[in-house]
């Protein structure tokens, strides 16, 4: 008996294929999600830009097989961002990456350490290194693209890339380079919501959002009933484990997420939304990263750039998506951080007054504060 496949087609049955293909067809919300989940897992995604196309793997996750794999395929670069680069004194010839040439007898460890600053003040003459410019190598979009997926796979970002000229592998995602551009501004959608009494006001409210392209979960916490028609009391709270649930006193997240729900309760109304943006939007693993740099002696700032990210990589127009689902247009933003009421704004979200939340300052965490009045901007 022939089992359902395109082998035993029948004419009769063009219609039926027809729809399995369309039913099978990857849309590039669900290439991207597919990709991250590829790149966590040490796979490889192909990475597309126009008739360029180049195999690329997360350096965090390769293997010796695998980085074997891709020099089978040719030469091999490890595209970082301006950021590790400057920390390594690799030239970045393309403005905010450098693409750097793997040595032909780098081994795993190799790439992982220059990937990750951890042993940067043990080991710190790991160069001369080679980097691309111009036509050479995977395109600076290509790797841009992996940058960026490397990135929102909460991975140290970069990744190693070899142009491919054949076929791609079997089984492998291909994402469009463009496709990874703005990504967290996918539409999200609530999922469900719950009353939920709360310590600080028995009139609680939880709404939760995904989007479809991650597993993040976004948190919308509604004090009371607020009215939609005037500016609501808003606060932005991205996710801290360990200010949150562990009382850490590295950073002011706890105090800063009680105050602003005890004003809310004092208020009679208003809206938390807690954002799956960990560790500034680098996710817990990197948050802990820094840490470790920071006992190295490094402030919070300067251990965000030897890991490759910028000072701040949170996306605050996810808020703005939220309390615009939620029926809000202006709020009075708890904050004292300028860019968010930049960002709501920028989002069509109108801030009517931005009101100051300075709690939690401690003696272990004065000097992380301090570092974000003088180089993050904050009001403190």
């Amino acid at each position: 008996m022939c089992r359902l496949g395109p082998d035993c087609f029948n004419p009769a049955f063009a219609g039926v294929w027809e729809a399995m293909a369309d039913l099978l067809a990857l849309s590039d919300a669900e290439r991207l999600a597919r990709a991250r989940a590829d790149l966590r897992m040490g796979l490889p995604v192909l990475l597309t830009d126009g008739d360029a196309r180049a195999l690329a793997l997360a350096a965090e996750t390769a293997t010796v097989r695998r980085l074997e794999g891709l020099r089978a395929a040719g030469e091999v670069i490890l595209a970082l961002t301006a950021r590790r680069a400057e920390t390594l004194r690799a030239r970045a010839y393309d403005g905010d990456l450098a693409r750097v040439r793997v040595p032909e007898d780098a081994d795993l460890p190799w790439v992982l350490g220059t990937a990750d600053p951890a042993e940067d003040l043990a080991r710190p003459l790991k160069g001369p290194f080679m980097t691309l410019r111009d036509g050479e190598g995977p395109s600076p979009a290509l790797a841009r693209a992996a940058i960026r997926l490397a990135k929102s796979a909460r991975l140290l970002p970069a990744a190693l890339l070899v142009p491919l000229a054949g076929p791609a592998p079997e089984g492998i995602v291909a994402v469009p380079a463009a496709a990874t551009r703005d990504a967290s501004l996918a539409p999200l959608s609530e999922v469900v919501s719950a009353r939920v009494p709360l310590a600080v006001s028995q009139a609680g409210r939880v709404h939760v959002f995904r989007s479809p392209l991650d597993d993040a979960e976004h948190v919308a916490v509604e004090i009371g009933s607020p009215p939609r028609d005037a500016p609501v009391l808003a606060r932005l709270h991205s996710a801290c484990f360990t200010g949150d649930l562990l009382g850490s006193l590295k950073c002011d997240c706890g105090p800063q997420l009680q105050a602003a729900l005890a004003r809310m309760a004092e208020e009679g109304a208003g809206v938390l939304l807690y954002l799956d943006q960990e560790g500034r939007g680098i996710g817990l693993a990197n948050k802990m990263r820094a840490y470790s740099l920071q006992d190295q002696g490094f402030d919070t700032v300067e251990a965000n750039h030897r890991l490759g990210f910028e000072d701040d990589e949170r996306d605050f127009r996810v808020g703005a998506q939220v309390l615009q689902a939620l029926g809000f247009g202006a709020v009075r933003l708890l904050t004292n951080n300028p860019r968010k009421v930049r960002l709501m704004e920028e989002a069509g979200v109108r801030v009517a007054e931005r009101v100051p939340l300075r709690v939690g300052l401690n003696d272990h965490n004065a000097a992380y504060l301090a570092t974000k009045a003088a180089k993050s901007g904050h009001l403190l």
